[in-house]
């Protein structure tokens, strides 16, 4: 697994010509459908600056902004991203649960009424566990996605108090609930009837994972869909995530020869 690098060589005007460069190279080649992004470091951002841990929280809720337009701009049709894990519900304090929560809300609302999302017809989503949320979130996520629904240009989803192997144990439950039934027989199950039965049912699987954070794991992110994706670990905090990574990142997935097992 390759993992990128934040280099900060390049700044002002050098750098802007450098991103134009990157940009123009990236045209010559393939990009991906799907990119899934694991947003790792917000609160070592803060604590590295000197600055609350909430204000990390809150940074890495602005980046994530950010991201959307970098993907609608290079026609990435599928933005995932892993924002509060089944973990984090009972590892996070109270107070700082209570401070995502309302980062989420806020979010949401955001989305529900942002006019370059509707001109630029985003669909946003979530998923996970999300009756383990408070009913404010659940509100905000619901708005959101009623605004949206209708539209297919960019899917925008949310992981929140999400696991892979509790979506892949939910997918179990209704396999086999529908096995009981009389609606499938053990015949019929197969890869793609268990794909049907995830969370992302509808959704192409990852073609490009990216973690920030210079951490090299998945923490239990998308076990099924990620088998065949192709992984970046980049050494920098999620809230200081630049477009330049970004772009570099898509080239690291343009040099990568994908074999799919082969």
């Amino acid at each position: 697994m390759a993992k990128g690098s934040s280099d900060r060589r390049f700044e002002g005007g050098f750098g802007l010509i450098y991103d134009r460069y990157l940009t123009n190279k990236l045209k010559r080649g393939p990009l991906p459908t799907h990119i899934a992004i694991i947003m790792d470091g917000n609160r070592r951002f803060a604590l590295a600056g000197g600055l609350a841990r909430q204000e990390g929280h809150r940074m890495g809720k602005e980046k994530v902004r950010e991201v959307m337009r970098w993907c609608r701009e290079s026609g990435i049709r599928y933005l995932t991203v892993y924002a509060l894990s089944t973990e984090n519900l009972t590892s996070r304090s109270p107070e700082e649960l209570e401070t995502l929560y309302s980062l989420y809300e806020s979010g949401f609302l955001e989305l529900a009424e942002d006019y370059e999302i509707h001109r630029d017809r985003v669909c946003c989503r979530a998923m996970g566990q999300l009756y383990l949320l408070p009913p404010r979130v659940n509100h905000a996520i619901e708005r959101a996605q009623t605004a949206t629904k209708d539209y297919h240009d960019l899917v925008f989803t949310v992981c929140l108090a999400y696991g892979g192997r509790q979506e892949l144990v939910d997918a179990i439950k209704g396999i086999m609930t529908d096995h009981d039934s009389g609606k499938i027989s053990l015949e019929d199950i197969s890869e793609e009837l268990v794909s049907q039965y995830l969370y992302t049912n509808g959704i192409p699987d990852p073609d490009l994972v990216i973690r920030t954070s210079g951490e090299e794991r998945v923490s239990n992110f998308l076990l099924w869909q990620l088998a065949y994706s192709e992984l970046c670990f980049i050494d920098v905090y999620w809230p200081a995530f630049r477009k330049r990574d970004f772009l570099r990142t898509l080239r690291m997935y343009q040099g990568r020869q994908r074999r799919y097992g082969l």
